[in-house]
């Protein structure tokens, strides 16, 4: 288990370690592009939801608590970065399977 910190330790998450890597990487290239975005994530004690603005002025930390970097699926990140770019914001999907097209308006989930 992973923690998401924005700005201070007190503006933290506890996020999977698998699902925090994809997040880093969608965030570092919002962020890169200059592109400010809402992040929104449930909090792991059930207490609800968080809301970030993510903004490259804000310090903000990914702590990997293992030790291996996990496989990357590059569908999934496709599809966080859709959530990133849309007028809700970021927010974690299901992964998955990497063999499968990552969901846009021209090809919307399967029911």
């Amino acid at each position: 288990m992973g923690r998401f910190i924005y700005d201070n330790s007190s503006n933290s998450v506890e996020i999977e370690d698998r699902v925090l890597a994809h997040l880093r990487i969608v965030v570092m290239n919002k962020l890169r592009r200059a592109e400010s975005f809402m992040f929104d994530v449930e909090v792991g004690d059930g207490s609800g939801r968080r809301s970030f603005w993510m903004h490259p002025a804000v310090a903000m930390q990914f702590h990997f608590f293992g030790s291996r970097q996990p496989r990357i699926n590059r569908v999934w990140i496709e599809e966080l970065m859709q959530t990133a770019s849309g007028p809700n914001g970021l927010w974690i999907v299901p992964e998955p399977p990497e063999d499968e097209a990552p969901i846009t308006d021209a090809n919307p989930p399967r029911a």
